[in-house]
């Protein structure tokens, strides 16, 4: 593979075997954001398959392969991933650390992927542990950023500062907002609220640079009152686990109710367009991946479902953050 010049295109390297729906899906999404983002994408993983897939879809001149003959399972434990040298995921950040690539993108186990980061690029100097974030919809333009989401499910206060610093960080660098409002996840408003955890991190925020709004009640998540939202990985996993489901339980709730009575119908149908904005909206595919904060490295974890759509919108956050000198300013 050429040497990337400083004149040319971004390149991602993909994770080509990581996902529930790989490789097809994730070829589809490779050549999509290709296609669209006019991002260089470099496929890894087995050569046969990769091949096969963009025979099939005519794909741009700008995708490339990388061989490997490996993958990581779902069902692996994640430190397997050290041993397992020529797996797509370990071969991919190889070439992320080597500098053949700007950003890394995959849909695989995410456990093997913080791993693999970890053993390969390192921590940047200053953050204890990585962190995933997700990026989720509120009624404002403004998106919601909630950090750690499954990274570390047992956390002390400094960690959940240094999440915090890594999610304004973020925000301000890739979506562009300026003194993100950071609020403590907990279960009330008052700071003598929460366990023992969420009451040492509410006293150590408070004397930071950060701009901290205090605690933040579950009801309050998605009203738009904090810009982050930080909390231990355990908690945050579960978060964004029931926040799946209580979406998908909304959306067929409607879909039922608009087809239970003939009456509901037809407006259904002058509504469709309508409808089909709210399901954009609160679809997971629409925000692409979860940057793994905190890694020497741009690294884009994708949800492990994942199809097409949300392999291009990874690519398209990966994108965004080296244009936007994210991986820079985290280590500043």
């Amino acid at each position: 593979m050429r040497p990337l010049g400083k004149d040319k295109a971004v390149r991602i390297v993909l994770d080509g075997m990581g996902g529930d729906h790989a490789p097809a899906e994730v070829v589809k999404g490779a050549v999509g954001a290709s296609l669209e983002y006019g991002v260089e994408v470099v496929l890894v993983g087995k050569r046969d398959m990769l091949e096969g897939e963009l025979r099939q879809l005519q794909a741009s001149s700008k995708i490339s392969i990388v061989d490997a003959s490996d993958a990581v399972d779902f069902n692996d434990q994640p430190s397997k991933v050290r041993h397992l040298k020529d797996s797509s995921i370990m071969v991919a950040m190889n070439l992320l650390k080597s500098g053949e690539a700007q950003a890394l993108v995959s849909a695989g186990n995410t456990g093997a992927v913080m791993a693999a980061a970890l053993f390969v690029l390192g921590r940047i100097k200053g953050f204890d542990r990585p962190a995933l974030c997700a990026i989720f919809p509120t009624p404002s333009p403004d998106l919601l950023l909630i950090i750690d989401v499954g990274a570390n499910a047992d956390c002390k206060p400094h960690h959940l500062v240094q999440f915090a610093q890594m999610g304004t960080t973020y925000m301000e660098r890739v979506f562009g907002m300026k003194s993100p409002r950071v609020g403590l996840l907990s279960n009330g408003e008052e700071d003598t609220k929460g366990n023992q955890l969420v009451r040492d991190a509410h006293k150590a925020m408070g004397k930071t640079e950060l701009n901290f709004i205090g605690n933040i009640e579950g009801k309050d998540i998605w009203a738009g009152v904090a810009d982050v939202i930080v909390t231990d990985g355990f908690t945050g996993n579960v978060l964004i686990k029931a926040s799946e489901g209580f979406s998908a339980l909304a959306l067929n709730f409607l879909k039922q109710t608009l087809q239970s009575r003939l009456e509901f119908r037809i407006p259904g149908f002058l509504l469709n367009p309508a409808f089909a904005e709210f399901k954009k909206r609160m679809d997971y595919s629409e925000y692409g991946g979860v940057p793994l904060l905190g890694v020497d490295g741009n690294v884009i974890c994708a949800h492990g479902r994942s199809d097409a759509n949300a392999i291009k919108n990874a690519i398209r956050i990966a994108n965004q953050s080296m244009e936007q000198g994210m991986p820079e300013a985290m280590r500043r």
